[in-house]
Protein backbone atom coordinates (compact mmCIF):
# COMPACT_ATOMS: atom_id res chain seq x y z
CA UNK A 1 0.00 0.00 0.00
CA UNK A 2 1.56 3.44 -1.11
CA UNK A 3 1.60 5.41 1.83
CA UNK A 4 2.00 8.81 2.97
CA UNK A 5 1.75 10.35 -0.24
CA UNK A 6 -1.17 13.16 0.11
CA UNK A 7 -2.06 15.46 1.96
CA UNK A 8 -5.66 15.57 0.82
CA UNK A 9 -8.52 14.41 3.05
CA UNK A 10 -8.16 10.82 3.30
CA UNK A 11 -11.82 8.60 3.44
CA UNK A 12 -11.34 5.00 4.44
CA UNK A 13 -13.93 2.38 3.62
CA UNK A 14 -14.83 -0.15 6.25
CA UNK A 15 -16.89 -3.40 6.40
CA UNK A 16 -17.17 -6.94 6.01
CA UNK A 17 -16.34 -9.02 2.77
CA UNK A 18 -18.59 -8.92 -0.27
CA UNK A 19 -20.64 -5.72 1.65
CA UNK A 20 -20.16 -3.66 -1.65
CA UNK A 21 -17.26 -1.41 -0.19
CA UNK A 22 -15.64 -1.43 -3.67
CA UNK A 23 -18.87 -1.03 -5.35
CA UNK A 24 -19.52 2.09 -2.86
CA UNK A 25 -16.32 3.72 -4.54
CA UNK A 26 -17.35 3.37 -7.90
CA UNK A 27 -20.71 4.98 -7.12
CA UNK A 28 -19.16 7.67 -5.43
CA UNK A 29 -16.38 8.33 -8.25
CA UNK A 30 -18.96 7.32 -11.20
CA UNK A 31 -15.74 5.67 -12.60
CA UNK A 32 -14.97 1.65 -12.69
CA UNK A 33 -11.98 1.69 -10.93
CA UNK A 34 -12.30 -0.69 -7.83
CA UNK A 35 -12.72 -4.55 -8.67
CA UNK A 36 -16.18 -5.48 -8.43
CA UNK A 37 -16.95 -9.23 -7.91
CA UNK A 38 -19.21 -11.38 -5.95
CA UNK A 39 -16.37 -13.67 -4.54
CA UNK A 40 -15.75 -12.29 -0.78
CA UNK A 41 -12.28 -10.95 -0.37
CA UNK A 42 -11.66 -9.45 -3.83
CA UNK A 43 -9.96 -6.43 -2.46
CA UNK A 44 -6.91 -7.70 -0.03
CA UNK A 45 -4.69 -5.06 0.77
CA UNK A 46 -5.62 -1.35 1.27
CA UNK A 47 -5.75 0.43 -2.09
CA UNK A 48 -5.59 3.99 -1.81
CA UNK A 49 -7.04 6.13 -4.71
CA UNK A 50 -6.85 9.60 -5.18
CA UNK A 51 -9.77 11.34 -6.85
CA UNK A 52 -12.49 13.89 -7.06
CA UNK A 53 -15.76 13.75 -5.83
CA UNK A 54 -18.51 16.18 -6.69
CA UNK A 55 -19.43 18.28 -4.06
CA UNK A 56 -16.48 17.81 -1.22
CA UNK A 57 -13.31 18.24 -3.98
CA UNK A 58 -9.67 15.94 -3.75
CA UNK A 59 -10.27 13.31 -1.56
CA UNK A 60 -7.82 9.72 -1.29
CA UNK A 61 -10.45 6.77 -0.91
CA UNK A 62 -8.76 3.81 1.02
CA UNK A 63 -10.35 0.26 -0.23
CA UNK A 64 -9.84 -2.09 2.91
CA UNK A 65 -10.16 -5.46 3.28
CA UNK A 66 -12.83 -7.28 4.63
CA UNK A 67 -12.72 -7.23 8.59
CA UNK A 68 -14.12 -10.53 8.64
CA UNK A 69 -11.33 -12.31 6.68
CA UNK A 70 -10.81 -15.55 7.95
CA UNK A 71 -7.23 -17.76 7.64
CA UNK A 72 -3.70 -16.85 8.02
CA UNK A 73 -3.39 -14.80 5.17
CA UNK A 74 -7.23 -12.74 6.07
CA UNK A 75 -5.58 -11.84 9.64
CA UNK A 76 -2.63 -10.46 8.05
CA UNK A 77 -5.24 -8.51 5.87
CA UNK A 78 -7.63 -7.56 8.67
CA UNK A 79 -4.23 -6.52 10.26
CA UNK A 80 -3.55 -3.77 7.46
CA UNK A 81 -7.37 -2.91 7.15
CA UNK A 82 -7.30 -1.94 11.05
CA UNK A 83 -3.86 0.15 10.19
CA UNK A 84 -5.00 1.80 7.73
CA UNK A 85 -7.56 3.54 10.46
CA UNK A 86 -4.35 5.88 11.22
CA UNK A 87 -4.18 7.45 7.91
CA UNK A 88 -7.76 8.74 7.51
CA UNK A 89 -9.71 11.84 8.42
CA UNK A 90 -13.66 10.15 7.57
CA UNK A 91 -14.64 6.96 7.46
CA UNK A 92 -17.69 4.80 5.59
CA UNK A 93 -18.95 1.70 7.29
CA UNK A 94 -20.58 -0.55 5.01
CA UNK A 95 -23.36 -2.94 6.39
CA UNK A 96 -26.52 -4.24 4.87
CA UNK A 97 -29.53 -6.47 6.45
CA UNK A 98 -30.08 -4.27 9.72
CA UNK A 99 -27.64 -5.54 11.64
CA UNK A 100 -24.74 -4.31 13.72
CA UNK A 101 -22.17 -7.12 14.86
CA UNK A 102 -18.91 -7.53 16.93
CA UNK A 103 -16.87 -6.78 13.77
CA UNK A 104 -18.71 -3.60 13.14
CA UNK A 105 -18.79 -3.21 16.77
CA UNK A 106 -14.93 -3.04 17.02
CA UNK A 107 -14.46 -1.25 14.17
CA UNK A 108 -16.50 1.74 15.63
CA UNK A 109 -15.06 1.20 18.63
CA UNK A 110 -11.78 2.10 16.96
CA UNK A 111 -12.93 4.70 15.10
CA UNK A 112 -14.10 6.23 18.75
CA UNK A 113 -10.82 6.01 20.17
CA UNK A 114 -9.01 7.64 17.38
CA UNK A 115 -11.35 10.34 17.34
CA UNK A 116 -12.90 9.59 13.56
CA UNK A 117 -16.09 10.45 12.52
CA UNK A 118 -17.68 8.15 10.45
CA UNK A 119 -21.41 7.18 8.93
CA UNK A 120 -22.74 4.65 8.45
CA UNK A 121 -24.13 3.17 5.19
CA UNK A 122 -26.70 0.61 4.71
CA UNK A 123 -25.97 -1.06 1.13
CA UNK A 124 -28.01 -3.46 -0.49
CA UNK A 125 -31.06 -1.53 0.63
CA UNK A 126 -32.97 -2.88 -2.48
CA UNK A 127 -32.95 -6.32 -1.56
CA UNK A 128 -33.42 -5.59 2.14
CA UNK A 129 -35.05 -2.39 2.99
CA UNK A 130 -33.49 -0.60 5.89
CA UNK A 131 -35.85 -0.81 8.79
CA UNK A 132 -36.54 2.89 10.36
CA UNK A 133 -36.22 1.02 14.04
CA UNK A 134 -32.85 -0.11 13.40
CA UNK A 135 -31.71 3.54 11.76
CA UNK A 136 -33.01 5.35 14.88
CA UNK A 137 -31.97 3.05 17.22
CA UNK A 138 -28.11 2.89 15.74
CA UNK A 139 -28.13 6.80 15.19
CA UNK A 140 -29.09 7.06 18.94
CA UNK A 141 -26.24 4.26 19.59
CA UNK A 142 -23.44 5.81 17.64
CA UNK A 143 -24.16 9.56 16.92
CA UNK A 144 -23.39 8.37 13.73
CA UNK A 145 -26.04 8.71 10.54
CA UNK A 146 -27.24 5.87 8.43
CA UNK A 147 -28.29 6.39 5.25
CA UNK A 148 -29.93 3.48 3.09
CA UNK A 149 -27.90 3.34 -0.39
CA UNK A 150 -27.79 0.65 -2.88
CA UNK A 151 -25.04 0.53 -5.01
CA UNK A 152 -26.92 -1.21 -8.24
CA UNK A 153 -29.25 1.87 -7.94
CA UNK A 154 -27.80 5.14 -6.34
CA UNK A 155 -30.64 6.99 -6.38
CA UNK A 156 -29.29 8.95 -3.23
CA UNK A 157 -25.98 9.57 -4.05
CA UNK A 158 -26.61 13.32 -3.12
CA UNK A 159 -27.90 12.54 0.14
CA UNK A 160 -24.61 10.47 0.50
CA UNK A 161 -22.08 12.51 -0.65
CA UNK A 162 -23.90 15.24 1.72
CA UNK A 163 -23.43 13.36 4.76
CA UNK A 164 -19.94 13.02 3.69
CA UNK A 165 -19.17 16.75 3.53
CA UNK A 166 -21.00 17.27 7.19
CA UNK A 167 -18.86 14.68 8.51
CA UNK A 168 -15.19 15.25 7.27
CA UNK A 169 -13.84 17.62 10.29
CA UNK A 170 -12.92 21.00 8.88
CA UNK A 171 -9.35 20.48 10.00
CA UNK A 172 -8.69 17.84 7.05
CA UNK A 173 -8.93 20.73 4.82
CA UNK A 174 -7.38 23.39 6.95
CA UNK A 175 -3.74 24.55 6.08
CA UNK A 176 -2.93 26.45 8.05
CA UNK A 177 -0.30 29.36 6.85
CA UNK A 178 3.01 28.36 8.20
CA UNK A 179 4.21 31.79 8.76
CA UNK A 180 1.24 33.84 8.33
CA UNK A 181 1.38 34.66 12.24
CA UNK A 182 4.79 35.55 11.72
CA UNK A 183 4.95 38.28 8.65
CA UNK A 184 3.29 40.92 7.19
CA UNK A 185 2.25 42.11 3.66
CA UNK A 186 5.70 43.22 2.58
CA UNK A 187 8.05 42.07 4.74
CA UNK A 188 11.01 39.99 3.48
CA UNK A 189 11.70 36.31 4.14
CA UNK A 190 15.08 34.53 3.15
CA UNK A 191 14.61 30.67 2.77
CA UNK A 192 18.42 29.17 2.34
CA UNK A 193 17.85 25.89 -0.06
CA UNK A 194 21.13 24.25 -0.26
CA UNK A 195 21.66 22.35 -3.15
CA UNK A 196 23.11 18.98 -2.93
CA UNK A 197 23.10 15.63 -3.59
CA UNK A 198 20.11 15.13 -1.67
CA UNK A 199 17.94 17.96 -3.80
CA UNK A 200 16.00 16.30 -6.54
CA UNK A 201 17.20 17.08 -9.66
CA UNK A 202 15.64 19.96 -11.61
CA UNK A 203 13.13 20.82 -8.48
CA UNK A 204 12.82 22.18 -5.01
CA UNK A 205 11.79 19.93 -2.40
CA UNK A 206 8.49 19.64 -0.88
CA UNK A 207 8.86 22.05 2.44
CA UNK A 208 10.65 24.84 0.01
CA UNK A 209 7.81 25.09 -2.35
CA UNK A 210 5.09 25.05 0.47
CA UNK A 211 7.04 28.29 1.92
CA UNK A 212 7.46 30.33 -1.05
CA UNK A 213 3.86 29.93 -2.19
CA UNK A 214 2.66 30.50 1.89
CA UNK A 215 4.91 33.76 1.93
CA UNK A 216 3.18 34.84 -1.10
CA UNK A 217 0.39 34.17 0.07
CA UNK A 218 0.68 36.85 2.74
CA UNK A 219 1.90 39.14 0.31
CA UNK A 220 5.28 38.99 1.46
CA UNK A 221 8.29 38.93 -0.72
CA UNK A 222 10.42 35.33 -1.11
CA UNK A 223 14.54 35.16 -0.99
CA UNK A 224 16.06 31.99 -2.03
CA UNK A 225 19.26 31.32 -1.70
CA UNK A 226 22.16 29.00 -1.36
CA UNK A 227 24.12 29.03 2.17
CA UNK A 228 27.06 30.22 0.43
CA UNK A 229 25.35 33.56 -1.26
CA UNK A 230 23.83 34.25 2.54
CA UNK A 231 26.81 36.33 3.33
CA UNK A 232 26.94 38.69 0.80
CA UNK A 233 23.28 39.06 0.90
CA UNK A 234 21.86 39.34 4.32
CA UNK A 235 24.06 42.09 5.54
CA UNK A 236 23.14 44.47 2.93
CA UNK A 237 19.72 43.28 2.61
CA UNK A 238 17.30 46.66 3.13
CA UNK A 239 15.12 46.69 4.81
CA UNK A 240 16.46 43.36 7.06
CA UNK A 241 14.65 40.45 6.28
CA UNK A 242 11.73 39.35 8.52
CA UNK A 243 12.44 36.21 9.18
CA UNK A 244 15.08 33.54 7.77
CA UNK A 245 14.11 29.82 7.50
CA UNK A 246 17.05 27.40 6.37
CA UNK A 247 17.37 24.03 5.88
CA UNK A 248 18.42 21.89 9.23
CA UNK A 249 21.37 20.70 7.52
CA UNK A 250 23.62 24.17 7.20
CA UNK A 251 22.14 25.34 10.79
CA UNK A 252 25.16 26.39 11.89
CA UNK A 253 26.21 28.05 8.78
CA UNK A 254 23.35 30.10 9.02
CA UNK A 255 23.85 30.94 12.78
CA UNK A 256 26.78 32.52 11.82
CA UNK A 257 25.76 34.94 8.95
CA UNK A 258 22.33 35.95 10.40
CA UNK A 259 22.89 38.83 12.80
CA UNK A 260 21.59 37.57 15.79
CA UNK A 261 18.83 40.17 16.34
CA UNK A 262 17.32 38.83 13.00
CA UNK A 263 14.85 35.65 13.80
CA UNK A 264 15.91 32.10 12.27
CA UNK A 265 14.32 29.11 12.48
CA UNK A 266 14.19 25.65 10.01
CA UNK A 267 12.01 24.21 7.58
CA UNK A 268 11.52 21.14 9.23
CA UNK A 269 10.30 22.94 12.44
CA UNK A 270 8.33 25.54 10.72
CA UNK A 271 6.19 22.43 9.29
CA UNK A 272 6.49 21.06 12.90
CA UNK A 273 4.47 23.45 14.52
CA UNK A 274 1.81 23.40 11.57
CA UNK A 275 1.80 19.39 11.66
CA UNK A 276 0.84 19.63 15.84
CA UNK A 277 2.39 17.57 18.48
CA UNK A 278 4.71 21.12 19.08
CA UNK A 279 4.65 21.01 22.73
CA UNK A 280 5.82 17.44 22.95
CA UNK A 281 8.43 18.05 20.35
CA UNK A 282 9.74 21.26 22.95
CA UNK A 283 9.83 19.02 25.92
CA UNK A 284 10.89 16.20 24.16
CA UNK A 285 14.28 17.47 22.55
CA UNK A 286 16.05 18.12 25.63
CA UNK A 287 16.24 14.30 26.03
CA UNK A 288 18.74 14.56 23.68
CA UNK A 289 21.15 15.04 26.57
CA UNK A 290 20.26 12.16 28.56
CA UNK A 291 20.96 9.47 26.35
CA UNK A 292 23.36 6.26 27.59
CA UNK A 293 24.90 3.81 26.07
CA UNK A 294 22.71 1.11 24.66
CA UNK A 295 20.12 3.66 23.68
CA UNK A 296 18.13 3.55 20.84
CA UNK A 297 16.84 5.68 18.82
CA UNK A 298 14.15 5.92 16.10
CA UNK A 299 14.06 8.16 13.45
CA UNK A 300 10.73 8.59 11.42
CA UNK A 301 11.16 8.98 7.84
CA UNK A 302 7.08 9.71 6.80
CA UNK A 303 8.80 9.58 2.57
CA UNK A 304 10.22 7.16 1.01
CA UNK A 305 13.29 8.33 -1.45
CA UNK A 306 16.01 7.11 -3.03
CA UNK A 307 19.13 6.89 0.20
CA UNK A 308 22.31 8.81 -0.82
CA UNK A 309 25.48 8.68 0.73
CA UNK A 310 25.19 11.36 2.99
CA UNK A 311 21.43 11.01 3.59
CA UNK A 312 19.88 13.37 6.58
CA UNK A 313 17.92 10.79 8.14
CA UNK A 314 20.28 8.05 8.18
CA UNK A 315 24.05 9.66 8.10
CA UNK A 316 24.03 12.67 9.17
CA UNK A 317 21.33 13.10 12.34
CA UNK A 318 23.05 10.10 14.01
CA UNK A 319 26.64 11.30 13.32
CA UNK A 320 25.88 14.79 14.93
CA UNK A 321 24.23 13.34 17.89
CA UNK A 322 26.87 10.51 18.27
CA UNK A 323 29.29 13.66 18.20
CA UNK A 324 27.29 15.66 20.87
CA UNK A 325 27.06 12.78 23.37
CA UNK A 326 29.89 10.70 22.73
CA UNK A 327 27.87 7.77 23.64
CA UNK A 328 26.95 4.02 21.61
CA UNK A 329 23.68 4.20 20.29
CA UNK A 330 21.83 2.39 18.10
CA UNK A 331 19.53 4.13 15.53
CA UNK A 332 16.41 2.73 13.72
CA UNK A 333 15.00 4.56 10.43
CA UNK A 334 12.03 3.09 9.57
CA UNK A 335 10.07 5.08 6.10
CA UNK A 336 7.09 6.23 4.94
CA UNK A 337 4.18 4.76 7.19
CA UNK A 338 6.00 1.22 7.79
CA UNK A 339 5.20 -0.68 11.09
CA UNK A 340 7.58 0.11 13.95
CA UNK A 341 9.83 -2.78 14.79
CA UNK A 342 9.35 -4.00 18.29
CA UNK A 343 7.58 -2.01 21.23
CA UNK A 344 7.84 1.66 21.21
CA UNK A 345 9.45 1.70 25.01
CA UNK A 346 12.19 -0.15 23.29
CA UNK A 347 13.23 3.21 22.39
CA UNK A 348 14.62 6.41 24.32
CA UNK A 349 13.86 9.02 22.20
CA UNK A 350 11.68 9.35 18.59
CA UNK A 351 12.86 11.56 16.17
CA UNK A 352 10.00 12.41 13.27
CA UNK A 353 10.93 14.48 10.06
CA UNK A 354 8.66 17.16 9.00
CA UNK A 355 6.08 15.40 7.64
CA UNK A 356 5.60 17.25 4.90
CA UNK A 357 3.63 14.43 2.27
CA UNK A 358 1.33 13.33 4.77
CA UNK A 359 -1.47 14.36 6.73
CA UNK A 360 -1.61 16.02 10.09
CA UNK A 361 -4.03 13.32 11.87
CA UNK A 362 -1.51 10.56 10.19
CA UNK A 363 1.42 12.56 11.87
CA UNK A 364 0.17 12.61 14.97
CA UNK A 365 -1.23 9.18 14.56
CA UNK A 366 2.30 8.13 14.02
CA UNK A 367 3.45 9.93 17.20
CA UNK A 368 0.37 9.26 19.61
CA UNK A 369 1.94 5.86 20.73
CA UNK A 370 5.08 7.32 22.11
CA UNK A 371 3.85 9.87 23.57
CA UNK A 372 1.07 8.05 25.37
CA UNK A 373 4.33 5.86 26.81
CA UNK A 374 6.09 8.54 27.93
CA UNK A 375 8.52 8.16 24.99
CA UNK A 376 10.56 11.84 24.34
CA UNK A 377 9.45 12.57 20.98
CA UNK A 378 11.17 15.43 18.78
CA UNK A 379 11.91 16.43 15.20
CA UNK A 380 14.87 16.49 12.68
CA UNK A 381 14.90 20.17 12.89
CA UNK A 382 14.69 20.36 16.32
CA UNK A 383 17.38 17.65 17.37
CA UNK A 384 19.52 19.32 14.81
CA UNK A 385 19.38 22.57 16.49
CA UNK A 386 19.80 21.11 19.80
CA UNK A 387 22.77 19.31 19.68
CA UNK A 388 24.74 21.87 17.62
CA UNK A 389 23.71 24.05 20.35
CA UNK A 390 21.24 27.17 18.78
CA UNK A 391 18.16 25.28 19.95
CA UNK A 392 16.87 28.29 21.87
CA UNK A 393 17.03 30.77 18.77
CA UNK A 394 15.55 27.91 16.27
CA UNK A 395 12.63 28.07 17.97
CA UNK A 396 12.47 31.44 19.52
CA UNK A 397 10.14 32.79 16.77
CA UNK A 398 7.13 30.14 17.65
CA UNK A 399 7.72 30.01 21.53
CA UNK A 400 7.26 33.84 21.52
CA UNK A 401 4.27 33.46 19.39
CA UNK A 402 2.85 31.37 22.16
CA UNK A 403 3.60 33.15 25.15
CA UNK A 404 2.29 36.16 23.76
CA UNK A 405 -0.87 34.82 21.28
CA UNK A 406 -1.59 31.26 23.18
CA UNK A 407 -2.18 30.34 19.36
CA UNK A 408 -0.52 26.83 19.62
CA UNK A 409 -1.14 26.14 23.05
Amino acid sequence: MAKGKDTKPHIGIFGKRNIGKSSLINCLTGQDIAIVSNSPGTTTDPVKKSLEIKGIGPVVLIDTAGIDDVGDLGNQRIKKTIEAINLIDLAILVISGNTLDAFEMDLMERFYKKEIPYIIVHNKSDEIALLYSFKTETEAKTHAPVLAFSCLSPENLEELVHELRQAIPPTAYQNNSLIGDLVDAGDTVVLVTPIDDEAPEGRLILPQVQLIRDILDNDAVAVVLKERELDAHIRQMQPEPKLVITDSQVFLKVDGSVPSHIPMTSFSIVLARQKGNFQHYLSGTPHLGNLRDGDKILLLESCSHQVSCDDIGRVKIPRWIDQYCGKKLEYKVVSGLDQIPGRITDYAIVIQCGGCVITRRQLQNRLQPAIDAGVPVTNYGMAIAWVQGIFPRAVLPFVHQQTTTNHYL
